[in-house]
């Protein structure tokens, strides 16, 4: 059963998606939020494996929300996704630093919802190519961050390059066929470079293959 938190400072927006997702046999919705302060004591209290946050909510925002759930110790199940009105805005980049899985828009299809939160349960990111797309854009607005950072040495030179793909928004099977390996061992090598470099999850490596400059833009050459 995945456990669901919903944090939303709209109620219409919540009794919506209780509704959906209460219909699902494997999917529980165990508490509500109206705003980020009560998302994060809910979080607390329920150990859900999803919290659905807004970007926007009062008292506390959902990003600082977010950033909150995921340096609790007591929360390292717990994946959030956020809730945007516009899709990929301003905020994306801000909320993945702090710890976000994933976004999905409040319009979204049903079926995209509940696929959603199957997929962040399972601690994949929630990131689809579009959203990758646009974030390496943003990263051409940006200046290089320099050489490759020194936190990546822990890193196999095959954990590197798996990092890299998956950094491209490639998933498991997709890496497996890139590199002519079974789904299993993509996963193992996925795994193990998420442990050592103690990302939460596949959305903190994209963020720390940009960042550290093991992948770069197409205009940018790449590190080496």
């Amino acid at each position: 059963m995945i456990r669901v938190l919903l944090a939303d400072d709209q109620a219409l927006i919540r009794a919506g998606f209780r509704a959906l997702l209460s219909a699902e046999d494997d999917i529980e919705v165990v508490a509500e939020a109206a705003d980020g302060e009560q998302a994060v004591a809910q979080a607390v209290r329920h150990l859900p494996d999803v919290a659905l946050v807004d970007i926007q909510m009062p008292v506390l925002d959902g990003i600082e929300a977010t950033r909150r759930i995921a340096a609790d110790r007591r929360l390292t199940g717990t994946r959030v996704v956020m809730l945007t009105n516009y899709g990929l805005d301003e905020y994306v980049y801000t909320a993945l630093r702090a710890g976000a899985s994933g976004f999905l828009v409040k319009d979204t299809e049903p079926e995209d919802l509940l696929h959603g939160v199957r997929v962040a349960a399972r601690g994949d990111a929630l990131l689809s190519p579009t959203i990758t797309r646009r974030l390496i854009d943003e990263y051409v607005s940006r200046p290089p961050q320099g050489q490759l950072s020194s936190v990546l040495d822990v890193l196999t030179n095959r954990e590197r390059e798996v990092v890299a793909l998956a950094a491209r928004g490639m998933s498991n099977d997709e890496i497996a066929a890139q590199m002519v390996i079974s789904h299993a061992t993509a996963k193992t090598h996925v795994s193990r470079a998420m442990t050592k470099l103690r990302a939460r999850d596949r959305a903190q490596l994209v963020v720390l293959a940009y960042e550290s400059g093991l992948v770069a833009p197409a205009n940018r050459p790449e590190a080496r």
